[in-house]
């Protein structure tokens, strides 16, 4: 039995504790998400462990909504991403002549503006409701799922078991799904974690700046920008959620790294 790495244990360990908090924040939150409970910028105390915001909010109960949050849409966005970006990308590949040419461009041209700038284009025209939120975010990073998938399908496509199983007769449907899926889960694992880690930081930037979640619900970005000013008088409570941030995208990555030294005899050979 191959031995866990310590760095991916640890990762594994803080991921299944930030997904845990964010499952269970109804019953480990000590308040309500914008439940008012002291005074402004309180220091941290038995009674408030990280202590409260700028307007008097629990701190730590605000950081497990707010997890919750950002956690919630940055998967349901990476799901959507994913779910797009390889079923055109496998077909793409496989499909080749007019098709491949028209979905290649048009995520040509929508790679070709700046993700946030494209985001804040179209949020600003539209209600920022969580459904919407995570539409858009999906939609936009789905180019990038393409592009790897794309070019994934392409290198499997050309190997003799496809060929043979064309020469049997068998569709593209099944060639995708027996032959290029299983091939290709190598690369496409590693780049789940990356995507979600993406979207986090995507749906903490738009929030910071008035586009992401909106009040009353919490999220990581959107407690820094309520809580920046207090860096001035140094207050740490904007540096909370940046620092959970941090510790949960390298904690992924971690894993994702893991996985994808576990699962790289798939992308030569037949899985």
């Amino acid at each position: 039995m191959t031995r866990i790495p310590i760095s991916a244990l640890l990762g594994l360990l803080f991921t299944a504790a930030f997904f845990l908090a964010a499952i269970l924040a109804p019953w480990l939150s000590p308040y309500g998400m914008a439940e008012v409970v002291g005074d402004v910028w309180e220091p941290m105390s038995p009674t408030h462990w990280l202590g409260t915001d700028s307007i008097g909010r629990d701190l730590l109960s605000r950081m497990i909504w707010g997890g919750r949050v950002t956690i919630f849409v940055a998967v349901c966005a990476t799901l959507i991403a994913f779910l797009t970006g390889v079923v055109l990308g496998f077909l793409a590949a496989v499909a080749g002549g007019w098709v491949d040419q028209a979905l290649s461009r048009l995520v040509d041209l929508m790679m070709s503006i700046p993700a946030l700038i494209f985001a804040l284009v179209i949020l600003s025209v539209m209600p920022t409701t969580l459904p919407i939120l995570i539409m858009v975010m999906g939609l936009i990073e789905s180019t990038r799922v393409f592009r790897l998938s794309r070019a994934v399908a392409i290198d499997i496509e050309v190997m003799d078991y496809v060929e043979a199983a064309r020469l049997r007769g068998e569709g593209n449907l099944w060639i995708i799904t027996r032959e290029i899926l299983p091939n290709a889960l190598s690369p496409l694992v590693a780049e789940a974690g990356l995507r979600f880690i993406f979207m986090v930081l995507f749906i903490s930037t738009l929030s910071f700046l008035g586009l992401g979640v909106q009040p009353p619900l919490a999220d990581w970005g959107g407690i820094v920008k309520e809580n920046k000013d207090g860096i001035v008088y140094g207050i740490p409570a904007a540096l909370l959620p940046a620092v959970a941030i941090a510790t949960l995208a390298i904690s992924v990555n971690l894993v994702a790294d893991w996985i994808l030294n576990r699962t790289s005899s798939l992308k030569g050979g037949r899985g």
